[in-house]
C-alpha cells in the first residue's frame, strides 16, 4: 500500500475545533443575549419555576436534619426554663404559705395578748402577763415554763389563767423563770364551784381517754351536777381569787355500787396558748394549794 493513500487526519478526539478565541467570543455574545432576553423577555421564568419545584423535595431533605437538631434544642431549652419557673413557683408559694402562717399566728397572739390585757384591767388582783417558752419534757407531769420568776416578782403559789379561765399554779420558781403546774395534772388540785348549784368541790387533774381534764372529787352520786355546769374558783383556798373560770362538765358516770359519782369536766384555758397572765395570790401566809416543789 502507498503511503499516499494512508489516512493523516488527527483522529476525533484529537481535532481542535474553532480557535478558543472564536469560542469564547460566540458563548460571550450568547450570554449576553441570554441575559437581555431574561431580562425583557422572562423566556426562562418557567424554566427556573421548573427546576425549582423539582429541586424543593431535595432541600426539604438537605434541611431537615438542622431542622430536628433546631427543634430538639428549643424543647430542652423550653424544658430547663420551665423547670426553673417551676422551682421559683413552688418557692415562691412556700415562702407566701409561710408569711401567711406567720401572719395568722401573729393575729392569733395579737388577739391573745389584747385579750389578757383586758381581763388584767378587770381583774382587781395584781397580775403581769408572762410568755410561755416550753413544756417540760415529763410524760408522769404537766408543766410549763414561763419567762419570768423571782426576778419579776413571781410568788410561790401565784395562779397562772388566761382568757379562757385557770392554766395552772406556779409550783418552781427560778430567777429567770418559773415552772407552771397545770391544771390536768394529777397532783393538781383546785377549789372549784358550781355557779349553777353553788355546791363546792375539789377537782384534781385527771385523764379521761387520753384527754387531759379535771374530776371532781367525792361528789354523792345524788348530787345535783348536770353535764354543761359551768365551775369557777370559789375563793376559800387563798390562792385563785373568786370567780375566775376553771371548766365545764363533760361527763357524768353515776353507778349504782358506788356512792360517788365520776365526774369530769373540760377545762375552758387553752393549754396550748403562747402567753399567760400571772396573778398574785390573795393570800401568801396561807398554805399553797397542789403540788409543791
Amino acid at each position: 500500500m502507498a503511503l499516499e493513500s494512508l489516512d493523516r487526519s488527527p483522529p476525533p478526539f484529537f481535532r481542535v475545533g474553532f480557535a478558543p478565541l472564536t469560542k469564547l467570543i460566540f458563548f460571550g455574545a450568547l450570554s449576553v443575549v441570554l441575559m437581555f432576553g431574561d431580562k425583557q423577555l422572562q423566556f426562562t421564568k418557567p424554566i427556573r419555576a421548573g427546576l425549582a419545584t423539582l429541586v424543593l423535595p431535595v432541600q426539604w431533605l438537605v434541611l431537615q436534619p438542622g431542622q430536628a437538631f433546631s427543634t430538639l434544642g428549643q424543647y430542652f431549652e423550653s424544658l430547663d426554663k420551665a423547670q426553673k419557673n417551676v422551682q421559683r413557683t413552688q418557692s415562691q408559694a412556700l415562702q407566701q404559705s409561710l408569711r401567711a402562717q406567720q401572719v395568722e399566728q401573729l393575729q392569733l397572739e395579737n388577739q391573745n395578748l389584747r385579750q389578757l390585757m383586758g381581763l388584767q384591767s378587770t381583774v382587781a388582783t395584781p397580775s403581769q402577763v408572762a410568755e410561755i417558752l416550753f413544756d417540760v419534757p415529763d410524760p408522769y407531769n404537766q408543766r410549763i415554763v414561763i419567762d419570768k420568776g423571782q426576778l419579776k416578782e413571781i410568788a410561790l403559789g401565784s395562779p397562772v389563767i388566761d382568757a379562757g379561765g385557770v392554766v395552772g399554779q406556779v409550783t418552781r420558781i427560778y430567777p429567770l423563770s418559773a415552772e407552771v403546774t397545770l391544771l390536768t395534772d394529777r397532783d393538781q388540785n383546785i377549789p372549784v364551784l358550781n355557779s349553777r348549784t353553788g355546791a363546792r368541790n375539789i377537782a384534781s387533774g385527771d385523764i379521761l381517754a387520753g384527754i387531759p381534764q379535771i374530776e371532781l372529787k367525792f361528789v354523792p352520786a345524788s348530787a345535783d351536777v348536770k353535764e354543761g355546769d359551768l365551775l369557777t374558783t370559789s375563793g376559800i383556798d387563798g390562792v385563785y381569787p373568786p370567780g375566775l373560770q376553771v371548766a365545764r362538765i363533760s361527763h357524768i358516770e353515776r353507778r349504782v355500787d358506788i356512792s360517788f359519782a365520776r365526774i369530769h369536766a373540760t377545762p375552758l384555758a387553752d393549754m396550748k396558748g403562747r402567753h399567760v397572765l400571772v396573778l398574785q395570790p390573795t393570800g401568801h401566809k396561807l398554805p399553797v394549794k397542789g403540788k409543791t416543789p
